[in-house]
């Protein structure tokens, strides 16, 4: 391995590193804000299905991100000016979360990364070397990300308000509720991600039988038999045992405990894209000596890179960010916890099965808003939300003038 093929992973993890810090406290600031889950088992469960979502469902954002924001064409004559203005996206985007970071600021990693490639592309080509369209659709992701999960948030807490938190007997409702509730939680996750997971078994089962049927059914029925299994085990472990409301937010707290593992999933399968895609490219030029255009590889090493790199940013600076989401916004119990988690998970994973990389925290902090917008609207701290919101603005451009002020520096200093 080559000192600057080093160097370029080196600053990818740090990129990683940064966004596990700052994004990854996004997912999870909910369940600790509520008490739902302690810091540390925060931090456990972030890491194995951080790194878990990141494997398996990070392919298709990292090629959106790596192939369509710029036209690779463009670089088709000069694809060492491309490897340059990725190798300063990971320096720029690495630099801004770290400072948004250690200011407790949660900002969203897509502006950074998007608003990156842009930055330096526009400097290296001009305006036509960034593409357009691709841009437009993210941004149209970016605003109607918050207004989605914060609507389906604010319906999910209103009906648990009205049938089971509003009633006089809170307890008996929400026995009757539980399947539903399970239903919801475990539907959702089985029909978007469990039959991914099961196609590697459905391949097996089709080349041992010779069965004709196609593997993508096989797929959804096999997941349909693990949503059923799951659901009936979350209805068994879940029932109400004590005759108290404090027994309330406790089963609440298991659902909350599962909706953060959906969330964590989700996002490392959306988000890892962010950190590696840049290097992804840089590899492509690197071992082929053209720039990527249509498809593109992603080699199983550099989606455990990001994923390792995001988990050990959370560990090591994630609990500022983790406290202006938990705590900051509204005050969070986990009955409403897990709606803005289940909401927010269902709006991530449902981009990340098109391959579109939306912000998590956008998606968090409307659902969290949509919760407190239910509750009441002076629950809802405003300043704290005027403080993200100033940073979501910003990012775009501050990564785009630093990712363009570093790659000026980079060809001054390596003559190209």
């Amino acid at each position: 391995m080559s000192i600057s093929l080093l160097i370029v992973i080196l600053l990818a993890f740090y990129l990683a590193f940064n966004l596990g810090a700052n994004d990854v406290a996004n997912a999870m600031g909910t369940s600790v804000g509520s008490k739902a889950v302690t810091l540390k088992q925060a931090l456990i469960i972030a890491g194995i299905l951080e790194f878990t979502g990141a494997v398996l469902f990070g392919h298709e954002v990292t090629e959106t991100l790596a192939t369509n924001i710029i036209n690779p064409a463009l670089f088709s004559n000069a694809p060492q000016l491309l490897l340059m203005g990725m190798v300063s996206v990971l320096i720029a985007c690495g630099l801004w979360l770290q400072i948004a970071t250690l200011r407790g600021l949660p900002v969203s990693s897509s502006h950074a990364v998007v608003g990156a490639i842009a930055g330096f592309s526009w400097v290296a080509l001009g305006i036509n070397a960034i593409a357009w369209s691709s841009i437009g659709l993210i941004t149209l992701g970016w605003i109607i990300t918050p207004l989605i999960s914060g609507a389906i948030a604010a319906l999910f807490y209103s009906q648990i308000q009205r049938w089971i938190l509003k009633q006089e007997n809170q307890v008996a409702q929400l026995n009757e509720w539980i399947p539903w509730l399970s239903t919801a939680l475990i539907g959702i996750f089985g029909v978007l991600v469990l039959p991914t997971l099961t196609h590697p078994i459905t391949e097996l089962l089709i080349a041992k039988t010779g069965l004709i049927i196609p593997a993508h059914d096989i797929s959804l029925l096999t997941g349909g038999f693990a949503v059923f299994g799951l659901t009936i085990y979350s209805w068994r472990q879940l029932a109400v045992g004590e005759k108290s409301k404090q027994s309330i937010e406790k089963v609440f707290g298991k659902y909350q405990l599962l909706s953060a593992c959906f969330v964590a999933f989700a996002h490392g399968s959306n988000d890892v894209g962010n950190a590696i895609a840049p290097l992804a490219t840089i590899t492509y030029i690197i071992k082929n000596h053209v720039v990527p255009v249509g498809e593109i590889d992603i080699p199983l090493w550099i989606l455990v890179l990001g994923a390792g790199g995001i988990v050990t940013g959370l560990a090591v600076l994630g609990k500022k960010v983790i406290a202006t989401i938990g705590e900051n916004i509204i005050s969070l119990q986990p009955s409403s916890g897990f709606c803005a988690e289940l909401a927010t998970a269902t709006t991530i994973l449902i981009a990340s099965r098109f391959g579109l990389p939306v912000s998590t925290s956008h998606a968090l902090v409307g659902s969290v808003v949509g919760i407190g917008l239910v509750q009441d609207l002076k629950s809802v701290k405003f300043a704290t939300l005027k403080n993200i919101a100033i940073a979501w603005v910003v990012t775009v451009p501050v990564s785009a003038g630093l990712s363009a002020i570093i790659f000026q520096v980079l060809k001054f200093v390596f003559g190209i």
